[in-house]
């Protein structure tokens, strides 16, 4: 048993951030039981759930004895330290700027804008129909995914992954995005090196276990689903 299979995680079985952390405890060969909080019943926001993360977010890491510990790239940065190897960030300073950068564009700039609560809002307050907000989902998944392949087509540092030739953050990064678009069945075409450094990951054993399907509590794959 590894020291860190006393870790709960709360997440969800579709959270493109818990998918995040998912990955890294599994690149790095560390067990976390996780607890599902639904967030479609809106568990996210009962008293007890709050107490733990006050946001009302996915995911938290619990350690006995410890504050709990959110937001997705806090954890990986935590888990990085308590467990090097493998590295998940480069190990020149340039390098792991870069890995960073590309990450927060990703888990930053894109994520927050399709979470259930921005949705919840749109939909109450802003007039959204359910059509509404594909064409929203589509803008800034698309928006978000564009700017990477510019970055990942044009910039020295993407090797067979988005940096260099072994997974990083920014791959985590990345995956846990196309994980959640292909839930909503969402996809942005003529992303030719997002779609390679991908089927990669759909090849790696770390990034299959966190899929979003393969979770407890996950309905059935669509049919036109991937």
């Amino acid at each position: 048993m590894s020291e860190c299979s006393q870790f709960e995680l709360f997440g969800f079985w579709r959270s493109s951030a818990t998918y995040r952390v998912r990955v890294a405890l599994n690149l790095k060969k560390m067990d976390a039981q996780e607890m599902t909080i639904d967030l479609d019943a809106g568990q996210q926001q009962s008293p007890e759930f709050l107490k733990v993360n006050p946001l009302g977010a996915l995911p938290t890491l619990i350690e006995p004895g410890q504050q709990p510990l959110t937001q997705s790239l806090a954890i990986l940065e935590y888990l990085e330290e308590l467990q090097p190897t493998p590295p998940l960030l480069p190990s020149d300073p340039r390098g792991r700027a870069r890995v960073r950068s590309i990450s927060s564009m990703l888990t930053a700039d894109t994520h927050p804008l399709v979470v259930p609560r921005v949705k919840n809002y749109l939909m109450e307050r802003a007039g959204f129909d359910l059509a509404a907000w594909r064409d929203w989902q589509i803008q800034w998944f698309g928006a978000g995914i564009r700017a990477t392949e510019r970055r990942l087509a044009t910039e020295t540092g993407t090797g067979i992954w988005c940096h260099g030739d072994s997974p990083t953050f920014a791959d985590i990064a990345l995956a846990s995005i196309i994980a959640v678009m292909r839930v909503f069945q969402i996809s942005i075409p003529n992303t030719p090196t997002i779609d390679r450094i991908i089927a990669k990951c759909d090849t790696h054993e770390a990034f299959l276990k966190a899929a979003p399907y393969r979770q407890i509590g996950a309905p059935p794959v669509p049919v036109s689903g991937r």
